[in-house]
């Protein structure tokens, strides 16, 4: 089943196929945004243990929830907003996690889950892009997800502050905050 419009679809189909549970949607929807997720918890939990699992419950919370996307905005917001969610129960269960843990074994980079490369893991080969990795490693967790969601997932600020559950103003405080943190990390490394 191929959904017409943009790379993945149109958000009403999008909408229309997880209200009536259509499993080809869902699997398009893992293959589309599988590689994307992955990165997005990686850098949210500032380590790679445990994202796996979390991937696998967004998806299963997906297709359990799916009814509640009503398809008036673009898929991304809501599946980061599902994701985080379980991320932020997952460090209430888990003592020693932490949304402002940083990794300790150095650039957190997010190790593909199926044989192909994503596209990030493809990015990060390149030297520039580890630099990146390991300067964005560093910040405090809320500026990190900010950093990521407006300019590796690409979603505007009313997005960000949708997933996050904060007023624009302050994301953008946080992308600013961030970037300014960021910049002395890239600097130093040239």
């Amino acid at each position: 089943m191929a959904l017409a419009g943009t790379a993945i679809g149109d958000t009403r189909e999008i909408a229309r196929g997880l209200r009536d549970g259509d499993v080809a949607v869902v699997q398009m929807l893992v293959e589309e945004y599988q590689g994307r997720l992955v990165r997005y918890l990686v850098y949210v939990l500032g380590r790679r243990e445990d994202v796996d699992d979390l991937v696998q419950e967004t998806w299963l919370r997906v297709m359990e929830r799916g009814k509640s996307y009503d398809g008036r905005s673009r898929f991304e917001p809501w599946l980061f907003t599902v994701a985080r969610h379980l991320a932020i129960d997952l460090v209430r269960r888990r003592k020693d996690l932490s949304l402002d843990a940083e990794d300790e074994g150095g650039p957190v980079v997010a190790a593909p889950v199926s044989q192909e490369l994503s596209p990030f893991a493809m990015a990060a080969r390149t030297e520039e892009a580890e630099r990146l990795a390991g300067a964005l490693a560093g910040l405090q967790g809320i500026y990190r997800e900010a950093l990521v969601l407006r300019f590796l997932e690409e979603m505007s600020l009313q997005e960000i502050a949708a997933v996050v559950g904060a007023p624009v103003p302050t994301v953008a405080a946080r992308i600013y905050r961030g970037l300014a943190a960021l910049r002395p990390q890239m600097e130093e490394k040239q």
